[in-house]
């Protein structure tokens, strides 16, 4: 009698327990600027009232970074808690045919929280890399150039199993795209395999091989019944006690910008905001699925962006009808101004997190990892996790140390760091797209590195490297340190995978005329 009760009384302690892990569901949309959510900016003209539903019943961060002004090197972050530019790449992206970004026997997310029981599941936009069969028993290896290497890609073998793609990187299930929406192969893959040959050519942006079935206007649509169809058949193991997570990497707004007819002109602005209009409809569709599931009181729901919109969301037109993007911040995607890589993080944890908090602590998305770790009380591998730092404490409303620094790097390669207020800028110029642009204005004469003050100067305007060449110094000194220990966070010195140079050489000016110096 004694023993059943104590064996029942265990049972029950291991339910409990098993209950109360969260799930988990991250949604990261795709060049979604800061200023695009209206809790984040009070002067924006796209009504989001699903997204700003998130931040009412959650936590909204003010001061939320990528680790890039583009795509690739954001989710490598995300997934690993480590900075994409201790890899291979150190600037650009990848392409759809690239090689895996991810090596093989790294700790993810999503390998992490399948080792504490989680069932893992990725929905929507890859873009890190896999190993694409092709004829004769090799992969494909696009450079990173979308395809031009590719002399025949009819080599490609669409009906051969793709390895070291999400599920060799901790999913048990994928449903999504290679890469961009606007980067060949135009396909559906399931898990490890195409839902179909792309035996025909499509041009969503940049023509090339696609499925016949395979149309850009129904990825978003796709992405988010897939989600919702996974809530419904995973509803009853969470509650349970079988947590799940599910990554859900949007491929909009990004090009091509393709809103479903419902939506098409709905905003009266542009494309790009009836399609941030569709975006914020599915976030309602997917937190009424929550709801419908009995979901909602054990489930960490994150909303975030890969980095700053993109200058294809035409942005005369949205500032002529008044909506800014970038919100008060200078820049856009591929910068390290802040509107490359400052983006929309909310938090909603109903019962741990109270409802319509705001911080202004520093975070990057590459804290999910430590975050996620400190929430089920399992430490994260000295050799992962590299620069990865809880703010668990600050969810609960707590006051524990946070950040300080961070890192940011443009597509161009060129780093920034943070010190608490303070920003540098290893580079002159924004180091992507906005005015200057490397190798299309001429930065002759201007400094060569760019210091601001952010309480003060949040638009970046006052170039203040001259005035504070201690601050200057010791700030280069702890991106030199970022770099020569291989991590950020406490534990031993690691290994970067290459070689990393502080400064980027910046390519010749292709355009006439000079900018000034500020």
């Amino acid at each position: 009698m004694i023993r059943s009760i104590l064996l029942l009384a265990l049972f029950l302690g291991s339910s409990i327990l098993a209950a109360e892990k969260p799930n988990v569901i991250v949604i990261l949309a795709d060049d979604l600027g800061y200023g695009d959510v209206g809790c984040n900016n009070p002067e924006s003209k796209i009504a989001t009232p699903n997204i700003d539903r998130i931040a009412a019943e959650g936590m909204r961060f003010t001061d939320a970074h990528t680790s890039s002004g583009v795509c690739t090197p954001t989710r490598y972050s995300l997934l690993t808690g480590r900075y994409h530019w201790r890899t291979r790449l150190q600037n650009g992206v990848l392409g759809g045919f690239s090689l895996p970004l991810i090596s093989e026997g790294r700790v993810t997310l999503a390998s992490f929280l399948h080792e504490q029981g989680y069932h893992t599941a990725c929905f929507g936009k890859w873009h890190l890399g896999m190993e694409w069969p092709l004829k004769g028993g090799k992969v494909a290896d696009d450079g990173a150039d979308f395809g031009k290497p590719f002399k025949d890609l009819s080599l490609v073998d669409y009906t051969s199993p793709i390895r070291s793609g999400p599920v060799d990187r901790g999913f048990d299930h994928y449903y999504g795209i290679s890469a961009s929406l606007d980067m060949f192969p135009y396909v559906w893959i399931r898990d490890r395999l195409p839902t179909e040959v792309a035996s025909v050519e499509k041009a969503f942006h940049r023509p090339g091989p696609a499925g016949p079935d395979f149309e850009a206007i129904d990825v978003q649509p796709g992405i988010t019944k897939r989600l919702i169809d996974y809530l419904g058949e995973r509803a009853d193991s969470a509650k349970a006690g079988n947590p799940f997570f599910a990554y859900v990497p949007l491929a909009s707004p990004h090009t091509p910008i393709v809103p479903t007819p419902e939506f098409q002109g709905k905003s009266g602005i542009n494309p790009y905001a009836d399609f941030i209009l569709q975006i914020d409809r599915d976030m309602g569709l997917i937190l009424a699925a929550l709801e419908s599931n009995g979901l909602v009181e054990n489930t960490i729901f994150v909303f975030t962006s890969d980095n700053g919109c993109s200058p294809q969301a035409n942005f005369p037109e949205l500032l002529a009808a008044g909506h800014n993007p970038s919100y008060i911040y200078r820049g856009h995607k591929a910068d390290l101004y802040e509107g490359g890589h400052r983006v929309p993080f909310l938090v909603r944890w109903p019962g741990k997190v109270k409802g319509g908090t705001v911080s202004d602590q520093l975070i990057g998305q590459i804290d999910l990892l430590a975050t996620v770790a400190d929430v089920l009380e399992k430490p994260v591998p000295e050799t992962a996790g590299e620069d990865s730092f809880s703010f668990l404490p600050v969810l609960l409303g707590g006051n524990g140390k946070g950040r300080t620094s961070i890192v940011s790097q443009s597509i161009n390669g060129s780093f920034a760091i943070r010190d608490g207020q303070w920003k540098l800028l290893l580079c002159p110029g924004s180091g992507g797209w906005s005015f200057p642009r490397p190798g299309a204005d001429d930065t002759t004469g201007m400094p060569g590195f760019q210091l601001f003050d952010l309480s003060a100067d949040p638009g970046e305007k006052n170039n203040l490297v001259a005035d504070h060449p201690e601050r200057v110094a010791k700030m280069k000194a702890m991106m030199e340190e970022a770099i020569a220990r291989g991590r950020t966070s406490a534990g031993p010195g690691l290994k970067n995978d290459v070689e990393i140079a502080l400064i980027k050489p910046l390519p010749p000016v292709k355009a006439k005329g000079k900018a000034k110096a500020k």
